[in-house]
């Protein structure tokens, strides 16, 4: 059991919404949950989940461990682009997840090298996420790289910490990028009150940049390229959003009540490059785009005759 002691600074604030938006980093439905359970107090007392903090108001959260879980083994397909003694580069489909969370405890890329590498996966992430030096959304289709041992792990890890990792991106955004190449500069953080979603924001945030460039436009929508500099969670997405260009079919930042004709984002990691760990010669690998993509190529270029 973890627990937080919070000091609300503000009047009104309702305690689900306090807790959800704290540092502690749970959702809205989760912090309702602990008040339920008795796990939230409010000045030593126990509370209902609407009640209304007023500034100075003290607030207690008791968060209990996570249930011990192991990823299972899975013989689930998958499309490796290269693999050797250290790594592999793995080409993911949309709709899969990486690792198992709560609500996706099985089907995940992990599951599938699990069954794949058996107990050749590097432990530095834990059971959760064996091998797993980066990762990519569940709609977001393309490479990335999997470790096979902590030694090949700690290197790949330490060229992103350094900016150094190659991750190129395609994508189709939302209207008509004014520029045909340009860089965003801003720091992405948690969103301060929809936990799940990540924003541009000074507060609690890490420097994030991205460049982009136009591959082609379209009526409505433009085709761009884009090179990470950093890698935040949802960057390209929350940083095309922040533009007011958010990704086509984008769920959670793009444009709401859009019809472009599927689910979930248009975003492909189709090049990754790094140096390997053992050889230390620079290696880069490039994806072509998958079917949902060319064919939302397609249908755009036929609506733009």
């Amino acid at each position: 059991m973890t627990e937080h002691e919070l000091v609300c600074e503000e009047n009104d604030v309702r305690l689900d919404k306090f807790v959800a938006s704290s540092s502690i980093g749970v959702s809205r439905s989760m912090a309702a949950s602990l008040i339920e359970k008795g796990n939230v107090l409010v000045n030593g007392a126990a509370s209902d989940k609407k009640r209304k903090l007023r500034v100075g108001d003290r607030v207690e959260v008791k968060v209990p461990e996570p249930e011990p879980y192991e990823a299972q083994p899975e013989n689930i397909p998958l499309d490796i682009v290269y693999e050797d003694a250290d790594l592999l580069v793995v080409n993911k489909p949309k709709g899969m997840v990486v690792h198992p969370a709560a609500g996706n405890r099985s089907s995940t890329l992990v599951n599938a090298l699990l069954y794949h590498c058996g107990d050749t996966l590097s432990g530095i992430n834990g059971v959760l996420r064996p091998g797993i030096v980066h990762r990519i959304d569940k709609d977001t289709s393309g490479l990335l790289i999997v470790a096979k041992n902590d030694s090949a792990h700690t290197a790949l890890a330490e060229q992103i910490k350094a900016h150094s990792f190659t991750r190129e991106y395609e994508a189709v955004v939302f209207g008509s990028l004014r520029d045909d190449s340009g860089t965003v500069d801003a720091p992405i953080g948690r969103h301060p009150v929809d936990r799940k979603k990540m924003c541009v924001t000074q507060k609690n945030s890490k420097n994030a940049v991205t460049h982009y460039y136009v591959l082609n436009r379209y009526k409505g929508y433009t085709h761009i390229r884009c090179v990470l500099e950093t890698g935040r969670t949802h960057q390209i997405r929350v940083h095309m959003a922040y533009l007011g260009h958010p990704v086509a079919g984008d769920p959670v930042y793009g444009v709401k009540n859009e019809k472009v004709g599927f689910s979930g984002q248009c975003l492909h990691a189709r090049k990754i490059g790094f140096v390997h760990p053992s050889t230390g010669k620079y290696m880069e690998f490039s994806s072509d785009l998958p079917p949902y993509f060319r064919e939302f190529l397609t249908k755009l270029k036929n609506i733009s005759k």
